[in-house]
Formats: C-alpha cells, structure tokens, sequence
C-alpha cells in the first residue's frame, strides 16, 4: 500500500516522506526577480497603510510544493500576523503576484495588525477628548 504513494520515497534516491527533487518546481533567475519585486511590493504597500511603529518584512522561501511567499507585520504590541501563499508559476507573465492580490494581502495584513493592538489595548485607553 505504501509503494504506491508519492511519498513512499525510493529507494536509495528519495526518503520516505519527502518528495523527489523533480516533482518541485525550481524558479529561474528572472523568476525570482519578479517574485522578490512582488513580494517587496506588497511590503511596501503594507508599510504604507501602518504608522510607522510597525516592523514588516517579508520572505521567499522553498517549501515542499515550490516557492512560498511569506509577509509579516509585527504590531507594537500584540501577536505578529502574516500571510503565506505559494505563487502560480506556469504563466510567463510581467508579474507572478496580481497587483489585485498584492494590495489585498496589504490592506489584510494590515487590518489585522490593527486589530491585533486594538485586542491588546482593549478597553484600558483614557479619550484624550470627550
């Protein structure tokens, strides 16, 4: 049962679990310019609509399925939030992130890392004015 997975590994050549070097999609150098263009487009965007108390960062890394993409916002206080998605690779566009998807993972992040310091606050905060 387990000799018919693509997990199973072979022997000698893939450990059980992992996956084959030729089953995950490799970028090419122009590919992960665009990709790390994208993704500090999207940091951008983020820091933009943060007060600048807010650390963002981003990341590009390999998981299992290919390359990942992870954005980042640490709020002055409160959990850090982030966003993780793996990039569609097939097309030869201009841009492997949709401007569209760009600034909604922005302004998500973004409303979330505000929430995060309104949840931490709560209602402890004086008004300055009534």
């Amino acid at each position: 049962m387990n000799g018919n997975t693509p997990y199973a590994g072979l022997p000698g050549v893939t450990q059980a679990g992992h996956r084959a070097a030729t089953d995950v999609p490799e970028l090419s150098g122009e590919q992960r310019r665009t990709l790390r263009r994208d993704v500090s487009r999207i940091a951008a965007r983020t820091r933009e609509l943060l007060p600048d108390e807010y650390v963002v960062d981003a990341e590009i890394s390999t998981g299992i399925a290919g390359p990942q993409v992870t954005v980042a916002v640490q709020p002055p206080i409160g959990h850090p939030v982030s966003a993780g998605f793996t990039p569609a690779l097939e097309d030869d566009r201009d841009e492997l992130i949709d401007a569209d998807d760009r600034d909604e993972v922005a302004r998500g992040l973004a409303a979330s890392a505000a929430l995060q310091v309104k949840l931490a606050v709560g209602d402890d905060v004086t008004p300055t004015a009534q």
